[in-house]
């Protein structure tokens, strides 16, 4: 997979961008502030149909502008294809080829892209929802049908707090309805989320051997909170007969609180270090040498599964990183043969990933201009 062209248009604070990148590294420095994230954001949005950062669509919209547009052209397996995403009105359109795309698989078809931004650097000191994020991230670039499964749960789940809210009133045969529902979905996205840990953890805790300067090995895993089954063995129709039994054994609670408090969207991910929780004993600099990991691994597993190295966008990274993980991470893409975007405030962080064909962009007051950065 490769990206021959990116044209941006009105998106947040990009009034117009054209660039055909480097099919290596490709480099944007600037300031703070300026637009570098924007850019990445923009084809990210482009190849996942979702926002990098949290927030309304709107927001992906330039101020004064009524509508925003990102396209791509993709060299996929031999062919080129086009695709789009346009936002206007709170909402978005995919295009493919210049036409609505028919489906989501076929919007994406063979599109992936991995981020890393300083944020996942300290989702292991941070919140569950910051490490089901994470983790969704990585299920999702593994299977694409996850978005549309995503939001089926995510129906369900806003429908079932809507009737729980409604306290005793609530109609018992409603209720059940969407129970099953949830249970159901739920169910797939239990089963997706396993499967990705699966594959992924062993790489991840391969990766953080060799950089994390510990003895204690890592470990990463996921377990839903409240489930009665054997949940590392348990298919996906049992997985739902457990969820839904979990719905009903918490449903006076539930009703109590007015919200649902079982199912994927509470589940936490779980990161060791030498067999302690990672959040509350490793240092930052291990904590962040776990992130790194898992962010090769996923590279990695990606590579392994689909035959082709995904995009990857990589924000800022390398100011947050002590020099040694940093020179670690460069030599890594530089190695990888990947098809690499990075942004940084200081170009000097970043040129072990560069080669004679990196093309270096400067971004300042979101206009993007062709220019190499002096030698130090």
């Amino acid at each position: 997979m490769r990206l021959l062209s990116l044209q941006v248009q009105d998106f947040r604070n990009l009034p117009t961008v054209q660039l055909a990148p480097s099919p290596h590294a490709t480099i944007a420095v600037g300031q703070n502030g300026q637009g570098k994230t924007n850019l990445l954001e923009a084809l990210y949005f482009l190849a996942t149909l979702k926002p990098l950062r949290a927030g309304r669509l709107s927001e992906l919209v330039r101020w004064g502008s009524q509508a925003a547009r990102v396209t791509g052209r993709f060299l996929l397996k031999g062919a080129e294809r086009e695709i789009s995403v346009e936002v206007g009105g709170g909402t978005r359109q995919a295009l493919v080829d210049g036409k609505k795309a028919s489906s989501l698989e076929d919007y994406f078809g063979g599109v992936s892209v991995v981020a890393f931004t300083p944020d996942d650097l300290e989702v292991i000191k941070g919140g569950p929802d910051a490490r089901r994020a994470f983790l969704d991230r990585a299920v999702f670039n593994r299977f694409p049908a996850f978005l549309k499964e995503s939001r089926e749960y995510a129906r369900a789940l806003k429908n079932r707090n809507r009737l729980l809210r409604d306290g005793a009133s609530v109609d018992a045969a409603y209720l059940d309805a969407y129970d099953e529902t949830l249970a159901r979905a739920g169910a797939r996205l239990y089963a997706r989320r396993r499967a990705l840990m699966a594959e992924l953890a062993p790489r991840a805790q391969a990766t953080f051997a060799s950089i994390g300067r510990t003895a204690d090995p890592a470990l990463y895993g996921y377990h839903p909170a409240h489930l009665g089954a054997d949940f590392a063995h348990a298919d996906e129709a049992s997985l739902a007969t457990a969820l839904r039994e979990a719905l009903s054994a918490r449903l006076r609670r539930d009703l109590d609180r007015g919200f649902t408090s079982v199912g994927p969207h509470v589940d936490d991910v779980s990161v060791t270090l030498g067999g302690r929780s990672a959040r509350a004993y490793a240092s930052q600099g291990q904590q962040r040498a776990l992130v790194l990991g898992w962010k090769i691994a996923e590279i990695e597993n990606l590579e392994a599964c689909m035959g082709f190295l995904p995009l990857l966008l990589l924000d800022d990274v390398s100011s947050e990183l002590d020099p040694e993980r940093n020179a670690y991470l460069m030599g890594y893409l530089a190695r990888s043969g990947a098809q690499v975007f990075l942004t940084t405030t200081d170009a000097g962080l970043v040129r072990a990933a560069a080669a004679s064909d990196t093309l270096w962009l400067t971004v300042h007051g979101g206009q993007v201009a062709t220019e190499a950065p002096s030698q130090p």
